[in-house]
């Protein structure tokens, strides 16, 4: 039944960006617990409880995400092969903790990227499911980036 009137064509194009935006944040969520397990140092205390809640975080947008492609009648990629080949994030080796923080900003320029394409491409078939789901996630990793950024300041 095609209880959201859109028809597959009109969202096509949103799931396979909202697929992208899933790669993406699945090996950001990967990087994030690499970081959590392997900080150390005088930022120990205070970067392994921030990872931790990103990560805790991207766990549930993920999951959100997944379940808006089925909303909209079509399939999440679920494959971490899959992942690895769509995502414009790379897996990321441990450093000090400027160069964790770094590489979770350079992640999240990725994200925000993607989904303020979700937000165009979804504006265009008026999905403001899609919309207002990318919207939220978008003014929480902005502010979450704000943070990160600040902290590298000192």
């Amino acid at each position: 039944m095609n209880y959201l009137g859109f028809s597959k064509e009109k969202v096509e194009n949103t799931v396979k960006q909202l697929n992208q935006l899933l790669a993406n944040y699945q090996i950001y969520y990967q990087n994030l617990r690499n970081f959590h397990w392997n900080v150390k140092g005088e930022d120990f205390f205070e970067l392994h409880v921030e990872f931790e809640g990103l990560y805790n975080e991207a766990k549930v947008t993920i999951d959100e995400i997944a379940e808006r492609i089925l909303t909209l009648r079509l399939k999440p990629v679920s494959l971490l092969s899959k992942y690895l080949e769509l995502s414009q994030i790379e897996e990321a080796n441990v450093g000090n903790s400027r160069d964790m923080v770094s590489t979770i900003l350079s992640n999240h320029k990725i994200l925000i990227t993607n989904m303020r394409a979700i937000l165009e491409t979804a504006s265009e078939s008026n999905d403001e499911g899609t919309i207002d789901l990318i919207a939220g996630f978008l003014s929480t990793i902005e502010k979450k980036s704000w943070m990160l950024d600040a902290w590298l300041q000192k």
